[in-house]
């Protein structure tokens, strides 16, 4: 059942998403030659626990997955890019890091990720970040009333294109609110005009993520960690957006320090 959320329920998961992009970006901050996954896992727990949410991985127990996943957060390095299960690695020079949290507060979800070289960049990693980045911002501008989920599937897909990256279907955004994972599947492309019709308060997490140079993936033997099929690097980014009368509104993503909240929209 898809549930369209009252405006009091999307300040109520604004409130979560600010949470969770705040920990994203202490979280990337961390992220330096040398640091342990775990330790970046560990950050996470104290502070979801310091802020008394509840991490929406830890009991996650998927069909695809060995679970449940019994971690907060998901950390993909390289050639990973999704459900990357925290474990003892040193971050290396170079190394692309993918940074994957959800959350509920009162009872609210919101889930985001953020692709980061940590130390010196290679351009072409650089490139594959921006692509998400883009394609991320290019759906968010598609989630308006009266537009269809195709349109959103389209806009991240003639990003792709337009970088010239494949893309995969099989996992990608999702609805979002009162659990992290809510009825529509939004897929990385598809055909304007197509599907859901969107109106207001519907919520959703748009995560747009691609390989450089395979639409493949398989699986680690932890039953987590999904890979490019090729080993090419591999990035993603997601935010939760709500449909709005006035547009999308970011839930996920912070305030800059010189506006309110409520100013930011996109």
């Amino acid at each position: 059942m898809i549930e369209h959320k009252t405006p009091q329920d999307i300040e109520r998961m604004r409130v979560t998403g600010q949470f969770v992009g705040e920990v994203l970006a202490e979280l990337a901050a961390l992220a330096a030659v040398g640091v342990d996954l775990l330790d970046l896992e560990h950050e996470a727990r104290r502070r979801i626990k310091e802020r008394g949410a509840q991490s929406c991985y830890w009991d996650y127990e998927p069909s695809f997955g060995k679970g449940p996943f019994r971690n907060v957060v998901c950390l993909s390095v390289n050639d990973a890019v999704l459900h990357g299960l925290p474990h003892r690695y040193k971050l290396r020079d170079g190394d692309l890091l993918t940074m994957d949290m959800a959350v509920t507060i009162d009872g609210w979800a919101a889930d985001s990720a953020r692709s980061v070289v940590v130390g010196t960049a290679a351009e072409e990693d650089l490139r594959l970040i921006e692509a998400t980045e883009v394609a991320l911002e290019a759906g968010i501008e598609a989630a308006r009333p009266g537009n269809r989920l195709g349109d959103i599937s389209a806009a991240i897909g003639s990003v792709a294109a337009e970088y010239g990256y494949p893309v995969n279907l099989e996992f990608g955004g999702h609805g979002i609110g009162r659990t992290m994972h809510e009825d529509l599947h939004i897929p990385n492309d598809g055909r304007p005009g197509r599907g859901w019709k969107l109106r207001p308060g519907l919520t959703i997490a748009i995560e747009p993520w691609f390989a450089a140079g395979t639409d493949k993936i398989v699986y680690d033997p932890d039953g987590w960690t999904i890979r490019s099929a090729d080993g090419s690097r591999t990035a993603h980014s997601e935010h939760t957006v709500a449909v709005t009368e006035t547009g999308p509104l970011v839930l996920t993503r912070p305030p800059r320090s010189d506006e309110a909240p409520q100013d930011r929209r996109r």
